[in-house]
């Protein structure tokens, strides 16, 4: 069974990279003594410069990473975990695939009926990180230096809030796919009650931390937001009960602005129907004409 996001998942980013297709100019800064850091610690006052190659490097780590926590998950029922899934009909094209979809069948190109559940991957390396005489010493939880990594960066739950909301306009095809954002790191306070509030909208379904301990000498760090828009994970078991949870039972988004004559209108008629799974068929039915 696959693990949660731990440090020795970084050495083992590192490690990889290193030994296959990357120097540590690309993985690491270098500082004016010649230390080589994962990230500028607090404390450095020297001369910085932006790190951009390993932002893929970790992005495909990650993804890859994903879909093997969710590959187990996936196919004790009869599903499988994909990454780069492409799906026009929802907006998922190869410029812009899903990082990782849980899919019916094992391809790549899906139709819209066929994806059971869609992931958005915001990760990134957590501590810091020397690489010292090829060796890696962690030197600090991401409290100690100056980086903002995963969910934390504002920029990343940016991305990750457009991309569900160009996936949930593309069309009603995709009302019925939940879309979560797995990210290893907590979420600010600026975040909380919009997580909250886009839980609730229905736009995602939640913003997920794989990450049980991201600070050292088990550093308070939240768990969950009020309504549970973000989570933080501790185990396997409980990000895959969540997941049996959230697909246990069809859910269906649906969004609309009308004044309240027209909704009571709506109301109205669909509440003539017999049972209550056809009054909300007829409710998504009026209320999207």
């Amino acid at each position: 069974m696959y693990e949660l996001w731990t440090k020795e998942k970084e050495i083992e980013f590192f490690r990889q990279s290193l030994e296959n297709f990357a120097e540590p100019e690309q993985l690491f800064y270098i500082s004016d003594n010649g230390k080589y850091y994962a990230y500028w610690p607090k404390s450095y006052k020297g001369k910085k410069f932006t790190l951009q190659s390993r932002n893929a490097l970790i992005g495909n780590f990650t993804e890859k990473y994903s879909v093997d926590l969710l590959q187990n998950f996936a196919k004790e029922r009869n599903l499988y975990a994909v990454q780069g899934v492409i799906c026009k009909e929802i907006g998922l094209t190869p410029q812009s695939p899903s990082d990782v979809a849980i899919c019916k069948f094992k391809s790549r190109e899906q139709k819209a009926e066929d994806i059971v559940a869609i992931f958005e991957v915001k990760m990134s390396i957590v501590w810091n990180w020397e690489y010292r005489n090829g060796k890696l010493i962690c030197i600090g939880d991401y409290k100690t230096h100056q980086g903002n990594p995963g969910l934390l960066r504002s920029d990343s739950m940016l991305k990750a809030i457009g991309k569900s909301i160009n996936i949930r306009v593309s069309g009603y095809k995709a009302s019925k796919i939940p879309i979560i954002i797995l990210g290893n790191t907590p979420i600010t306070e600026s975040y909380f009650n919009k997580v909250d509030h886009l839980k609730k909208a229905g736009i995602i379904q939640g913003f997920w931390s794989t990450n049980p301990n991201p600070l050292d000498n088990n550093g308070e760090n939240i768990k969950s937001t009020k309504h549970k828009g973000f989570i933080r994970f501790d185990s396997i078991q409980e990000l895959y009960n969540a997941l049996d949870e959230l697909l246990i039972e069809e859910m269906e988004f649906f969004s609309s602005m009308k004044s309240k004559k027209q909704l009571g209108q709506i109301i109205e008629i669909a509440n003539r129907e017999a049972t209550y799974e056809q009054k909300a068929e007829k409710f998504l039915k009026l209320i999207r004409e």
